[in-house]
């Protein structure tokens, strides 16, 4: 390899071969529009040959370009797994890990995780954020996370490794005062309004693909993001939802006011995953595996299946099996 060869060059390659975009690369980079230009052209001047179509928009790869940018990819994955190695690599000596949570875990799972994360890595820097689970996905696509756990999406996830953590069944939640059926609320008429998801979130998304699968046509007169909201509201009596189990344990403070029912007709479920990047250490993902399952069974499975017995078969952990 020419010794003349830049790793930034090649970095800003790479980009410019997946966007086609030198001025997205600038945004992406916070470089300027001549300063991608120029890594480019230097790159191609060192080589001796062009790598892209400049007179195309966006920019296509030239043939000599779409065999280059192949292995461009395979040596930037190498030199990016072992920098993951060198930071978080042994788990005793890890150094840094920006991981974030579903809201679902932020008030019970996430201090337990913190708690054992700081006593197992003393030299780990931890950056912890709560996000949805559509955020969590992009930020992973865009390496700006190491691990995140979120709901697996419907859509495939390209260059992320999944580690599935628990089957969380969807169900209906009801203010106590209701004394119909479960099935009379999917009736367009019901005088008790469906209190949706923002369908922004993936769980909203989840529950209208099933009313559309399952021909209920409801009137979408409440849509909110807040779950504490939702089921707030359910208990005040201002309608009903549609949710999961692990969502409704979370809202305790309403319970006394609301009753959980099985969802009816065909069961649906959402799954929620550990998800880290291709690069990342395998042995550090499948540890902090294991250290989600146990505290999902301690604060969520385990109570909620003891309280909600028919939620037994359903509402369960899944360590050991394959995405």
């Amino acid at each position: 390899m020419s010794k003349s060869l830049s790793l930034r060059w090649l970095e800003v390659f790479q980009l410019i071969a997946k966007s086609g975009s030198i001025q997205q690369v600038a945004s992406e980079t916070g470089l300027s529009i001549s300063t991608v230009s120029n890594h480019l052209r230097s790159l191609e001047k060192a080589l001796g040959i062009e790598l892209v179509d400049h007179g195309r928009r966006p920019m296509g790869l030239t043939p000599a370009g779409e065999v280059f940018s192949r292995y461009v990819r395979d040596g930037l994955m190498v030199l990016k797994r072992g920098e993951a190695e060198i930071r978080t690599g042994n788990w005793q000596h890890a150094t840094d890990l920006r991981l974030a949570l579903i809201n679902d875990f932020d008030n019970q799972i996430a201090p337990d995780l913190v708690r054992f994360m700081a006593q197992a890595l003393p030299r780990c820097n931890f950056r912890h954020f709560t996000r949805p689970s559509h955020e969590i996905i992009a930020k992973l696509e865009e390496h700006k996370l190491d691990v995140g756990v979120a709901t697996r999406p419907t859509e495939r996830t390209e260059g992320l490794i999944e580690y599935p953590l628990m089957r969380d069944p969807f169900i209906v939640v009801l203010p106590n005062s209701y004394n119909g059926t479960t099935e009379d609320l999917f009736d367009e008429d019901a005088d008790l309004p469906l209190l949706r998801y923002s369908r922004d979130y993936m769980i909203g998304k989840q529950i209208e693909t099933q009313l559309t699968r399952s021909k209920f046509s409801l009137p979408n007169r409440f849509e909110l993001e807040c779950n504490q909201s939702i089921i707030g509201l359910v208990a005040q009596g201002s309608g009903w939802a549609i949710t999961t189990a692990a969502c409704f344990h979370r809202t305790q403070r309403f319970h006394n006011s609301v009753k959980a029912m099985p969802f009816p007709g065909r069961n649906f479920v959402r799954t929620v995953s550990l998800f880290t990047t291709e690069v990342y250490p395998e042995a550090t993902s499948e540890l902090l595996q294991k250290v989600l399952v146990k505290l999902i069974r301690q604060h969520f499975t385990r109570p909620m299946c003891a309280k909600h017995p028919w939620l037994k078969d359903d509402f369960r952990t899944m360590e050991g099996e394959v995405a």
